[in-house]
């Protein structure tokens, strides 16, 4: 985790040697101010991380330093209140501009220190609470035991630790966002932020101020880049970004700086980018409507994560995880699901991916009924009707019993087997037929499990 940066700002010179040098003891990067042009100026410089401010000053009190960094009512950093005059009123009016805690002085260290530590735990909470508000509409790890999952979650353990710029592709809905979570997480920046930045809703007429922040009359506003640095932050959409912030952008990552919006001197940060999009970015750089420097510094470690129907042998699970999310967050009713209803599940394409699945499970458990959910049911609800002028699949009316039924389990175990991606292990839990058993009933129907796993790879 990275170190905590304190700004100290006292007009007297002994308090600010002490404190800088218990706080640094204790491990904290500390940068120190005599008055409040200096504290204006160190936290342009650089975002603190939690600032201790002195009340009486003598070209401007801590008081109106507190208006300037406020909303009104918070502070975007964690800021502790110190005077030796205090009143009650000052305290309460330091509190309403959302000051963490007031301490007065003759300073106690062990107080003073507490403090610290309470202030950023509770700014660290703060910030785990509005990720955990984003996380609460995915799981916290790619769900599915697919080949293609297993490999994709091994693929994004291997990067965790690594710097370098990520780049998930894949249709709108499979999950590159828990993807992204899922790397942040896996990696020794974990204890840090995770910046989730939607560029398709960036501000049109100026988008470069969420991005890196605003310097207006002394005043700051720090961006995403900023609130992520020591962490992840990850684009989403990556491809709606202009033309212009792309290069603001590539700058950026090729530096570790950049310059605010109005901004006079650059802005070092330590952030890992995580990028995505759903379109093809390299079709969008032939096309001159992406910069193709920025698609290679970015495009760095490629992730793709496959489209639902790719994988249909992790709808199961999906749908298990799903009913008991919507059971245990929302108070969901739990339904049962007929056999029939998991085959229809795993033949349906979900042109949506996992987000349409867990629309339509939540859709399932609040439109229907409390009883078994059956296939007309889902047919209804997935707009399809039954064929009722197809061919049967397996006819075998005209044939002996025993060839039909041969034909009926080679086409049975034909299908599973796709589902499962040519797995004889999950095909036996599946069916409920022991492996060994299972192989010599697929010699027997001449069903070659490795030459349907390999067509599933074409």
């Amino acid at each position: 985790m990275t170190t905590a940066h304190i700004l100290v700002v006292d007009d007297e010179p002994d308090i600010r040697g002490l404190l800088k040098e218990i706080l640094e003891d204790e491990g904290f990067e500390v940068t120190i101010a005599e008055n409040a042009e200096r504290a204006r100026e160190a936290r342009r410089q650089r975002r603190p991380d939690l600032i201790l401010l002195d009340i009486w000053m003598p070209d401007t009190d801590g008081i109106t330093l507190l208006k300037e960094w406020s909303d009104g009512t918070t502070v975007d950093t964690p800021v502790i209140m110190m005077s030796g005059h205090g009143t009650v009123e000052t305290a309460v009016e330091a509190t309403r501009l959302g000051a963490y805690d007031f301490i007065e002085k003759p300073l106690s260290i062990a107080k003073i220190l507490v403090t610290v530590q309470r202030a950023l735990e509770n700014a660290s909470l703060v910030s785990e609470n509005i990720g955990l508000r984003a996380r609460s509409q995915s799981p916290n790890e790619p769900i599915g035991s697919s080949p293609e999952m297993e490999k994709l979650r091994a693929d994004g353990r291997r990067i965790a630790d690594h710097k370098t710029s990520v780049f998930i592709s894949g249709e709108s809905g499979v999950g590159k966002e828990t993807i992204a979570r899922f790397i942040h997480n896996q990696g020794s920046r974990a204890g840090n932020r995770f910046i989730n930045v939607s560029v398709a809703g960036l501000a049109r007429e100026n988008p470069d101020a969420e991005l890196f922040g605003i310097e207006d009359n002394g005043k700051v506003s720090f961006g995403s880049l900023e609130l992520a640095n020591g962490g992840t932050l990850f684009l989403k959409d990556i491809a709606d970004m202009d033309m212009s912030t792309q290069a603001r952008l590539l700058s950026a990552l090729e530096n570790q700086s950049f310059l605010r919006v109005g901004g006079r001197e650059p802005v070092t940060v330590d952030v890992r980018i995580i990028a995505s999009t759903r379109r093809n970015l390299a079709e969008l750089v032939t096309a001159g409507k992406f910069r193709e420097d920025l698609y290679y510094r970015l495009n760095v470690l490629p992730l793709a994560v496959p489209p639902l129907r790719e994988r249909r042998g992790d709808i199961d699970e999906l749908v298990d995880h799903f009913l008991t999310y919507f059971e245990t967050r929302e108070g969901l009713p739990r339904r049962a699901l007929a056999s029939a209803v998991r085959h229809r599940l795993q033949d349906y394409d979900w042109p949506g991916n996992v987000r349409e699945l867990k629309n339509f499970i939540q859709r399932l458990l609040i439109l229907g009924g409390t009883g078994q959910v059956e296939v007309s049911e889902v047919n209804a609800m997935l707009g399809l009707t039954p064929e009722l002028s197809a061919e049967p699949l397996l006819p075998g009316f005209d044939m002996p019993l025993r060839e039909a039924r041969e034909q009926f389990e080679k086409a049975y175990l034909e299908y599973q087997l796709r589902a499962f991606n040519g797995s004889v292990s999950r095909v036996s839990e599946r069916v409920g037929i022991e492996r060994t058993h299972l192989y010599r009933k697929l010699r027997s129907l001449g069903i070659d499990p490795k030459r349907i796993k390999d067509e599933g790879r074409e």
